[in-house]
């Protein structure tokens, strides 16, 4: 009798718990040394995008459409990784695994808006490859400031409105068993699933997400390139076609980074058991790496940051020899 009267005020009640604790990398080896290598990562994620948001800002011949992307990426992947790092630092050297639920719930969104901001605006640029390379006489015309702002404005909203529902089903979970979370940050997958009472909404959630910000967009981008590849098909020289898909190398390379690690960790886990240290380490790799890798393989690596970076540097070689001259 006591255990169905227990029940039912757990289904008429929510319980919250003061705190989660995150398991982090309590499990795995050496994570000093691990935890060595994100710190440096973090480090090249935040400078590199600093850059690169500093650059295009100050640079009025690259407020275009494609560098609002570009732009908007880097917001995204300083946001994402400022998101996680704390919890990292809080984890592994002040061995504080403790976070208060109302934390937790925000740690949840940001990680996970500002990923999903990533995954679209990825999207967005494979759009641009493709109006650019199938479109080229259009390009101008059809990606506009105007149409570039309203796509990213979009896309930041909806991912807001979204993540938002998200935290709402979570809020709905009472926690009245474990309050172990078993990754390194407040993951939205560990935490439903510690919830005893209903959670087909966050699992609902959860899917949903998967197809919106994994399939979805992969699908879009593999499409996008498809169509790349069949309007360089036509180009008759071999030079032509290789200068057209030099401008795709760098996203390609940023997509293959994002992309796979998640597949690889996703796709095997619907028909096997995933090791624990293996899911923390393939997750912390797939949202950290990407927004390191950005700024270095694309968005510095563009023909316009190259040749403002060369002015840059001329300028102050210039004025550095003048005086010598002078004398």
């Amino acid at each position: 009798m006591s255990g169905i009267i227990y029940q039912n005020d757990t289904a008429n009640s929510l319980v919250r718990p003061d705190f989660f604790h995150i398991s982090g990398f309590s499990n795995l080896p050496h994570a000093k040394f691990y935890f060595i290598f994100l710190c440096l990562v973090y480090a090249v994620t935040v400078l590199g995008n600093s850059l690169v948001t500093f650059i295009i800002y100050i640079h009025h011949s690259l407020h275009t459409p494609k560098y609002m992307a570009i732009f908007s990426l880097a917001i995204a992947d300083l946001g994402e990784s400022t998101a996680i790092f704390p919890n990292v630092v809080q984890n592994v050297i002040f061995n504080i695994q403790q976070i208060t639920y109302g934390a937790c719930l925000a740690n949840m969104f940001f990680v996970h808006f500002f990923n999903s901001v990533q995954s679209v605006m990825l999207t967005v640029l494979a759009y641009d490859r493709f109006v650019a390379i199938c479109f080229p006489l259009r390009y101008h015309s059809i990606v506009t400031n105007t149409s570039m702002g309203i796509i990213v404005t979009v896309g930041w909203i909806f991912n807001c409105t979204y993540m938002i529902v998200g935290m709402i089903f979570i809020i709905k979970l009472s926690f009245c068993k474990s309050i172990v979370i078993d990754s390194y940050f407040c993951d939205h997958g560990p935490i439903y699933r510690l919830a005893c009472n209903d959670n087909t909404p966050s699992r609902a959630f959860a899917t949903v997400s998967i197809v919106l910000y994994l399939f979805l967009p992969v699908f879009v981008i593999s499409l996008s390139y498809a169509s790349i590849l069949l309007a360089l098909s036509k180009i008759a020289s071999w030079e032509g076609r290789l200068k057209a898909l030099k401008t795709c190398f760098s996203h390609l390379i940023l997509v293959s980074v994002f992309y796979i690690p998640i597949l690889g960790l996703y796709i095997p886990a619907l028909y096997i058991p995933i090791d624990p240290s293996a899911r923390i380490i393939n997750t912390s790799l797939s949202y950290c790496v990407p927004a390191m890798l950005n700024p270095i393989v694309y968005s510095l690596n563009t023909a316009e940051i190259k040749e403002f970076v060369k002015k840059m540097f001329r300028r102050n070689r210039h004025k550095g020899i003048v005086p010598t001259i002078v004398k």
